[in-house]
This record gives C-alpha cells, sequence and structure tokens, in this order.
C-alpha cells in the first residue's frame, strides 16, 4: 500500500494532542488532510478543518481516500470498523498494544471489503515531496529527499535511519512504507515489496527486517521474481539463541525466523543483505550499474 500525495486523508482522532501535531505537520508537508473524526467535538473546526462524529458522516460530505488512527488502544476496533463502513479504502493504525482479538476482528472486516490496511504499530507511510501519514519525519530534508529508493521496515527507527543514510550518500526515497512490528498486520513485508515494484518511481528496493517471524522469508520468494534490485539489513545478528527483538512480532521459531535463515532465504532470492544500514547506498549503486548495463 503506498499513499499518493493526489489522495484525501481524514485523522481519526485527530482533536488529541498527538492528532493534533501531527495532523499539523502532515498538512504543513502538503498532505491532502481533509478534517477528522471525534464524536464528543462533532460540528467544530479543529486546525481549520472540519469534526465529524464518525468516518461515515465525513463520507457523506465528502470523498475519502484514506484514514490515519491516532487512537487509544481499546478503541482502534471501533475506529477501524467505522473508517471500513465509510468506505475507505487505506487505513493506516499507528496504536500499538491493541488487543489480539480486536486486530484479527477489524483486519477480516477489511479483507472481506476490499480495504488495504497498514499496523497496527506502524510509524506510516511517506511519499517524499508528496505526503505522508504518521509520525515519519518527512518535513526532515536530511532523511526524505525524493528519488529513486522504495524502503519497507518494520521499524519506523531503523527505517528512518536506513532514509537517512541514502540521502547522506546523495540518494533519495521515492516511498518508505512502515509496515509494523505486531505480530498481526495487515500490510506484510511481501505486500510492501509487490507495491513497491508497481510503483513507477521505483528503481530500487531496501528492505528492513528484524529477527523474528517469517515475513521476510516469505517476501524472498517474490524479491526472486523482481527486475528492481533489492537489498536488505536484518537487525538482530549478534543477538543470542533464543532471544527476542523489541517488537511483539519477532519471535523466533527454529531456524525460521532466525538470522541465519532469513540472510539464507533472501541471498537465495537474489537479494544483498548488508551487514549495517550505512553498506545499503554502495550497494544499491553498484547493483544499479550492473543492471543498466
Amino acid at each position: 500500500m503506498i499513499i499518493r500525495g493526489t489522495e484525501s486523508l481524514l485523522v481519526q482522532g485527530i482533536t488529541g494532542k498527538q492528532g493534533t501535531f501531527w495532523a499539523k505537520k502532515m498538512l504543513d508537508y502538503g498532505t491532502r488532510v481533509i478534517g477528522g473524526v471525534n464524536p464528543k467535538k462533532a460540528g467544530t473546526q479543529h486546525l481549520d478543518l472540519p469534526v465529524w462524529a464518525s468516518a461515515v458522516d465525513a463520507a457523506k460530505e465528502t470523498q475519502v481516500d484514506a484514514s490515519v488512527l491516532f487512537i487509544p488502544p481499546l478503541g482502534v476496533k471501533a475506529a477501524a470498523l467505522d473508517a471500513i463502513a465509510a468506505g475507505v479504502k487505506k487505513i493506516v493504525i499507528l496504536t500499538e498494544h491493541i488487543p489480539v482479538r480486536d486486530v484479527m476482528y477489524f483486519l477480516s472486516a477489511a479483507r472481506e471489503a476490499g480495504v488495504q490496511v497498514a499496523g497496527p504499530n506502524t510509524a506510516g507511510h511517506v511519499k517524499p515531496g508528496e505526503c505522508f501519514v504518521g509520525f515519519m519525519p518527512a518535513f526532515n530534508e536530511r532523511v526524505f529527499r525524493p528519488g529513486g529508493v522504495g524502503v519497507v521496515s518494520r521499524s519506523g527507527s531503523l527505517g528512518t535511519l536506513i532514509c537517512l543514510n541514502l540521502v547522506q550518500a546523495g540518494m533519495g526515497i521515492s516511498a518508505f512504507i512502515g509496515i509494523g512490528g505486531d505480530p498481526i498486520i495487515g500490510t506484510t513485508t511481501r505486500d510492501a515489496l509487490m507495491a513497491l515494484d508497481a510503483d513507477e518511481r521505483t528503481e530500487a528496493v531496501v528492505m528492513v527486517g528484524e529477527i523474528g517471524g517469517g515475513m521476510e522469508e516469505d517476501a524472498a520468494e517474490y524479491a526472486a521474481t523482481m527486475s528492481k534490485p533489492v537489498t536488505a539489513f536484518i537487525a538482530g545478528a549478534a543477538s543470542p539463541p533464543g532471544e527476542k527483538m523489541g517488537h511483539a512480532g519477532a519471535i523466533v521459531m527454529g531456524d525460521r525466523g532466525s538470522y541465519a535463515g532469513k540472510k539464507g532465504a533472501l541471498e537465495a532470492a537474489g537479494v544483498t543483505v548488508v551487514p549495517t544500514p550505512s553498506f545499503a547506498p554502495q550497494v544499491l549503486r553498484e547493483r544499479l550499474s550492473s543492471s543498466a548495463v
């Protein structure tokens, strides 16, 4: 899932502290924020934008292409179902610590309705020069500058570091897709690779993963079919056996989910695995040069 600058965005939870801060940042960047949702403040204005009682009410008055949720954990299920009922086709869920049963319910509802979901526990999405959704520092030109490299990451901080390394090396970002670190999420690493593969501005991809789970192994199968070069960094190489990373989805089960298992699957698919994020720009340049010959 990639959210573009031409798409309208609804901010559910816009009047809260974080919703207000980041909605203003998104507006200042150029994101087409059309308003927000807070049932207790329906009919008022916030940041000079309308506030509706629900996403359904918003959709009755204007086109809503995407929604971002600044909602506490126990309210996310209702908010996500509201967005789905409103016909919103792209939903970004930043919240973590949502009850697993709630996540399973609204992701199932989203699949039935043909709705794409990023998260839960995602840092958001960035289309440099167009828009950003969530709480990534898209406005910092040292980190995000338009270019041809797509980045997909479980982690917002590691994804930011990769983007910083790329920009410092004179490269630019076509899109950043934060998929989220929870064990059950709406967009997998493979899904993100497919979106970047189809994106006309993306010439190469950096995949940022970590030990635990099987998403990188699944993504390797698709990476093997791509003509665009893919480079990967997997966090946790030095982690002792049996340990896991900070994300709830980072659980190692036998060799699947281990650093060795992920590195082996990716390299077998033609993906270059770098030891640290700082190596990514050099490897990408080499792979882009060789693919152009």
